[in-house]
């Protein structure tokens, strides 16, 4: 190896801070440009106006000139500047990257000193720091190297649990670039509520499904033996009621951007329910949605019967929908999302490469790769890198004006 290849070259850093506004950039580049140096890195944010700029340049040979002209430069422009003299680039990130995505309603300094204290504990670095919403949620994400995925998801699982945060912690790869597919339940996940309660409300058996729901979404009873139980609570009732259940059926806060922000990007989306076909079908094409596989509660005479026909889409039922949907999209495990509330679901989250639990009972929330606690499925997007900054530039592309957050 030869001495130039062994000799780490000198550098400057330049750090420009000051009130942002439009030519602050261009007239530090044309600085350095008639020094003839090279860029080597640079970061810039703004936050409340104020404009961070860092440079990193190959040092000239006669670099106080350079760095005159520079700080003639921001005199010009009213901003301060530091420069440094050093040698070599920044260092490589280590292996193990990784992105966390932290969220708070609010996120609080004390929680975010308590998760970089967790990450600084395990031997981790947090290379970057980027905001992804500020409203009705905090949602930031760190991209951390030196600690292996699962590793560093274990760390920090706990501490968010104790801080009142949701957090996910994914690794930093292609996989959240490409095309995926996002497999959802339905009941209390997409919409809020249980179909079944609301069609036992037209037999006066409401009261007695919804118990029998609650446990078996706790993993209390068998799903099987429990839909079965609660499908014969709804003999008798007309078909009619299928349209009075599915025009009071509310959607969750966030699932029509959901669905409308990733088919933009490509993404393909699937319900997979215990619930039933005859609302599930009808939701599908509400919302453009690709497949769609649930239960079918058997109709004689335009009445309800009180079973079901065919097998029952239950725990294990769900996570072959899950397989079944990627093979025929051509995609492997890895790249599916599946989100959930229920131990029904349970599989089906753990069969996806990323399993959400969303507003989900504890058994599930314990078993997912992350949990999602506030009310807003769109929180989904800020998982996938997207900020909510992106998200309302393409709705007012489409036309679509989103409310303005409180100042």
């Amino acid at each position: 190896m030869t001495d130039h290849h062994r000799t780490r070259p000198e550098t400057l850093l330049i750090t420009l801070s000051g009130k942002d506004r439009p030519g602050v950039t261009s007239a530090i580049f044309a600085t350095l440009s008639r020094a003839g140096v090279e860029v080597v890195d640079i970061e810039q944010i703004v936050l409340r106006r104020r404009l961070i700029l860092g440079v990193l340049v190959t040092i000239p040979r006669d670099w106080k000139k350079l760095r005159d002209a520079v700080e003639a430069t921001a005199h010009d422009l009213g901003m301060n500047v530091e420069i440094d003299r050093g040698t070599g680039d920044n260092k490589a990130r280590r292996g193990g990257r990784s992105h966390v995505t932290i969220i708070g309603t609010p996120l609080k300094a004390s929680a975010m000193a308590a998760m970089a204290g967790r990450i600084a504990d395990s031997g981790a670095n947090i290379d970057r720091i980027e905001r992804m919403a500020r409203y009705p949620v905090t949602a930031i994400d760190l991209h951390v190297s030196g600690i292996d995925t699962d590793t560093l998801r274990t760390a920090l699982a706990s501490e968010a649990a104790i801080q009142n945060l949701d957090i996910a912690v994914q690794p930093a790869n292609l996989l959240r670039r490409g095309m995926r597919l996002i497999v959802m339940d339905v009941d209390s996940t997409l919409i809020q509520g249980e179909v079944i309660e609301m069609l036992a409300e037209h037999a006066g058996y409401g009261n007695e499904v919804a118990e029998v729901t609650e446990a078996a979404m706790r993993g209390d009873l068998d799903f099987e033996v429990s839909l079965r139980e609660r499908a014969k609570m709804l003999k008798g009732i007309d078909v009619a009621a299928f349209d009075a259940v599915y025009d009071a059926i509310e959607l969750a806060p966030g699932a029509r951007t959901l669905v409308r922000i990733l088919r933009r990007l490509g993404y393909r989306f699937a319900l997979v329910s215990g619930g039933f076909s005859q609302i599930t079908d009808r939701l599908a094409a509400d919302l453009g949605i690709h497949f769609s596989r649930a239960n079918e509660l058997e109709v004689v005479d335009g009445k309800l019967t009180g079973e079901i026909v065919g097998a029952v889409v239950d725990r294990a039922g769900k996570a072959q929908a899950l397989r079944e949907f990627a093979a025929e999209l051509g995609l492997t495990e890895s790249s599916v999302i599946a989100i959930g509330d229920g131990a029904n679901d349970l599989d089906m989250l753990n069969a996806a490469g990323l399993g959400i639990a969303y507003n989900a009972k504890p058994l599930v929330q314990d078993a997912a790769d992350t949990a999602v606690n506030v009310p807003y499925l769109d929180t989904i997007l800020y998982l996938l890198g997207i900020s909510r900054e992106e998200i309302e530039a393409a709705d007012l592309e489409a036309g679509i004006v989103t409310p303005a957050p409180p100042v």
